[in-house]
């Protein structure tokens, strides 16, 4: 079961990997679409790159449920930690760098996304294989990630004026 565990782990990575690079493209690519806003990234604000590992990690686990669920009954609990853990990672690492060092080239930022989506999945991976259970139920952990899931495109529409959402190329805010 542990080799399995490894198995759809990586799948998962592969699969945040390509497809939040997509997302990164996708509102651009579809002429700034309405409908690709709320799931792609809309400016270059690290908020909207902690979009493009939140909904792939999100799809992803949603397929893993129907395969691996009913043996691991703390599932969404684990999967709750591993995103909210890669959702912290992206502006810690961010901020880090660019206060320690300055302002980071993209290269560095492409670098924290999969540093991010790669620790993510390992941290789920450990947390899946120690197969203690501390999760009464799913109802709260899938709700807190619908929650995210809710800001994240309330948020797209109606940004908050905090440093977070600046896009640090056009020093604006949210849809232009």
């Amino acid at each position: 079961m542990k080799k399995t565990i490894s198995l759809w782990q990586f799948a998962g990575f592969a699969f945040t990997s390509f497809a939040g690079t997509l997302l990164h493209f996708l509102y651009e690519w579809t002429n700034q679409s309405i409908w690709a806003a709320p799931f792609s990234a809309i400016n270059e604000s690290t908020w909207e790159h902690m979009k493009l590992l939140f909904f792939p990690m999100l799809i992803f686990a949603l397929v893993e449920d129907r395969f691996l669920k009913k043996d691991f009954p703390d599932f969404w609990c684990v999967k709750l930690c591993g995103i909210s853990v890669g959702l912290l990672l992206i502006p810690v690492l961010f901020y880090t760098y660019n206060g320690a060092i300055g302002p980071s080239p993209d290269f560095v930022n492409i670098a924290i996304f999969f540093i991010s989506a790669a620790f993510s999945y390992w941290l789920e991976t450990k947390l899946l294989q120690k197969e203690a259970s501390s999760c009464n139920s799913s109802v709260k952990p899938i709700t807190a990630l619908l929650a995210i899931a809710v800001l994240f495109v309330l948020f797209t529409f109606a940004t908050p004026q905090l440093p977070l959402f600046r896009d640090p190329e056009t020093m604006l805010y949210g849809i232009r």
